[in-house]
């Protein structure tokens, strides 16, 4: 792969080289943590304790539709969250199990017989129990460190399947939020292995009067005036981070294809393959790039995913890019971040770079 006379430099690869808590699961009980193992389990993985009828029913099918749903927008269909089954009787059965991570217990209450319908009955208490008969809202509660350290139990509960199914669609949102909130602090740790670099955090903000808090194992590819690209190089990653400002002088600029095309102008300038006449660009045929509005601070700001290609070579991957305006200084920001990882799962990596963004304040 070449670069582009006055392009970024460029290795080995191309380079650029619910919020809402519903009141049922707020309802957290923190056993004694004596003697307690650490929980065990994987960023966005989430173990669904369900007796074998539940599972394959309605209540399964739901919780599926919602958790295996497609993260957005991925060169090859990647779920929200992966999700393992075990029956009611494999979680007591084996010890093992009862130290995973985040446990999600679907049960229909009306069901005396059911082993998980046992455990949740058990879990809850019965004073909750017959809550759940008398108010159909109310279908969901979370308990933290039950069995582990660090462990997240979501029992999800109603009487019939109909109504179990329900609670668990109604309480989704709020479910998701604490499987994300107990999956910070190690996507914090993944993210910042090795600690956060200080000199980019500076070089930032006298370029673009804007603060990120940059992984430390990020280095700074290129650096204009206008222009900075960091990225971070391992085996099997190439993950980059493109932040341009431009002045701001049209409301047209501030749209979704005002996006598009400063994406587009930036890549078509600076990455190349050896094919002659490649770039890169945004392929929004294959799929649909996704745009919203957002707050970044203060500022207003268009948030963009979707997957970009080489024209004219067999390269592409993910991007999610922000252009934000800062008002202050009449200026547009553009910060845009995209992964190359052929053959890998990428929502992770998507991830990273989603809290890496987060971190965005302007000064």
């Amino acid at each position: 792969m070449k670069v582009k006379k006055n392009s970024l430099p460029i290795q080995w690869l191309f380079i650029l080289g619910f919020a809402y808590i519903f009141t049922s699961c707020a309802n957290d009980a923190i056993p004694s943590l004596e003697r307690q193992s650490q929980a065990i389990g994987m960023l966005n993985q989430a173990t669904i304790v369900a007796d074998k009828d539940i599972w394959e029913g309605a209540p399964g099918d739901s919780l599926r539709s919602y958790m295996e749903a497609p993260f957005p927008i991925m060169p090859q269909p990647e779920p929200i969250f992966n999700i393992q089954h075990f029956s009611g009787e494999q979680v007591l059965e084996d010890p093992n199990r009862k130290h995973l991570r985040t446990l999600i217990f679907l049960a229909d209450l009306s069901d005396t017989d059911s082993p998980t319908t046992g455990i949740v009955r058990n879990g809850i208490g019965d004073e909750n129990v017959l809550r759940a008969k008398e108010e159909s809202s109310f279908g969901s509660i979370a308990i933290r460190d039950k069995w582990a350290r660090g462990q997240l139990i979501i029992y999800v509960f109603g009487h019939g399947e109909e109504k179990l199914a329900n609670s668990f669609v109604k309480h989704y949102p709020a479910i998701a939020k604490r499987i994300r909130d107990i999956d910070a602090k190690m996507l914090y740790s993944q993210t910042y292995l090795k600690g956060e670099s200080k000199r980019h955090q500076e070089l930032l903000e006298g370029k673009f009067n804007m603060s990120m808090i940059v992984p430390a194992d990020y280095i700074v590819a290129h650096d204009e005036s206008d222009v900075i690209w960091m990225r971070k190089e391992t085996r099997n990653l190439s993950s980059n981070i493109l932040i341009h400002k431009i002045p701001y002088t049209d409301k047209e600029q501030l749209s979704e294809e005002g996006l598009k095309s400063i994406r587009d102008a930036l890549g078509k300038k600076y990455v190349t393959t050896i094919v002659e006449n490649s770039y890169m660009r945004v392929n929004d045929v294959d799929l649909p790039t996704w745009y919203k509005n957002k707050t970044v601070g203060d500022n207003f700001a268009i948030e963009a995913r979707g997957i970009w290609e080489i024209k004219g070579d067999f390269m592409g991957g993910p991007f999610i890019s922000y252009l934000i305006h800062n008002a202050d200084k009449n200026e547009l920001v553009f910060v845009d971040g995209f992964i190359h990882a052929p053959s890998k799962p990428k929502r992770n990596f998507m991830n990273h770079l989603e809290l890496i963004f987060s971190s965005i304040k302007f000064i």
